[in-house]
């Protein structure tokens, strides 16, 4: 485990967002802050796996690296023990790794797969992680025995995940949303054809457990709910477009107290919604690069995300000489993230 850096000098951007000092040397895969305490962890394509303390003093925030560890091959995605001692990271060296971060221990693996893994998940109420992979399989992981409790078979390759026990939705190729009810995870409770028409990039829960949002790489957003009753409720909209250039929906991400939600695109701009009244609450300005991945702290006070290329137009056009990595600390507004009452017609 490597030790790196004091905090940097914090720049702004235009959004009036704070930069994370000492952000990874290539593109974030995801970021994920701890349950517990403003600790933030990155994944990168880098083979890197970055922890920074954050502090927040009223209006201002700063961030002081604190930890990495290493993968094999690029990491793509991370998650938290829901205690905030423990982190786990999952990539394309096929294996997920457990990082006991609280007490300075090494990482050790804990689950393998046999193609890269692109999801994971603590599932605090069945005391198991569950990891979704390329293979065309989920697998819940008790961490003190070596081999999987449970092996599910997915149609096609997992692509995003989203746990709200007892909701999980897996997102998978060919367009094909899987929904678990976990009180009883061997079996699928349904499956759903996207109502987006282009590859689902991303999906998140709703925080009552009654429906999910999933984005696609066309620059839209489904709002869908599983109560069969509630199917005139669902909707789609356009988003992270300019005119005609089209882009994808990267991240999705509810804030954890108003259950308001935020969007974050290729296009480099993150928008904060609201489904209830389907009004747009907030639009900022595009940063220069897109924004591959974000997170709201616990609270909801923090907004954290990435600006670095995201690799939608493929490796020829990446140059590392000139595509910088930043990761921004934006402070919500109530007024940002609060929902408003529907005030006549959609907007």
């Amino acid at each position: 485990m490597a030790t790196f850096g004091a905090a940097a000098t914090a720049t702004e951007n235009p959004n009036k967002s704070v930069e994370v000092a000492q952000p990874p040397s290539d593109s974030v895969s995801s970021l994920s802050f701890s349950p517990k305490a403003n600790f933030l962890i990155a994944t990168s394509w880098d083979n890197q796996v970055r922890c920074w303390e954050i502090t927040r003093s009223g209006a201002s925030v700063a961030s002081v690296p604190k930890a990495s560890i290493s993968h094999d091959q690029p990491v793509l995605c991370s998650a938290w023990k829901d205690d905030g001692t423990t982190v786990f990271s999952g990539g394309c060296d096929k294996q997920v790794k457990m990082w006991p971060l609280a007490s300075g221990g090494q990482a050790a693996t804990v689950a393998m797969h046999e193609a890269p893994v692109k999801e994971i998940a603590w599932i605090p109420a069945m005391n198991l992680l569950v990891s979704g992979s390329w293979d065309k399989t989920l697998k819940y992981w008790d961490l003190r025995q070596p081999n999987p409790v449970h092996s599910q078979p997915l149609t096609e390759r997992c692509y995003a995940m989203t746990v709200q026990y007892p909701l999980m939705v897996i997102g998978t190729a060919d367009r094909n949303l899987t929904v678990f009810n976990l009180q009883n995870p061997q079996t699928v409770f349904k499956t759903i054809q996207s109502p987006l028409k282009y590859q689902t990039r991303c999906v998140a829960a709703f925080p009552d457990q009654q429906g999910f949002l999933v984005g696609s790489i066309e620059g839209r957003v489904g709002v869908h709910h599983l109560d069969d009753s509630l199917q005139s409720k669902n909707f789609t909209f356009k988003c992270h477009r300019e005119g005609n250039d089209v882009y994808s929906v990267n991240s999705l991400n509810f804030h954890p107290v108003h259950h308001t939600f935020a969007t974050a695109g290729s296009d480099g701009g993150f928008n904060f919604w609201d489904k209830d009244s389907k009004q747009r609450l907030k639009a900022w300005s595009r940063c220069p690069q897109p924004i591959p991945c974000s997170t709201f702290n616990n609270d909801g006070s923090i907004y954290a995300y990435s600006v670095c290329y995201d690799w939608s137009k493929g490796a020829e056009n990446h140059n590392p000489a000139t595509a910088k990595t930043y990761i921004y600390l934006h402070l919500p507004q109530e007024s940002e993230v609060k929902g408003k009452p529907r005030v006549g017609a959609r907007k």
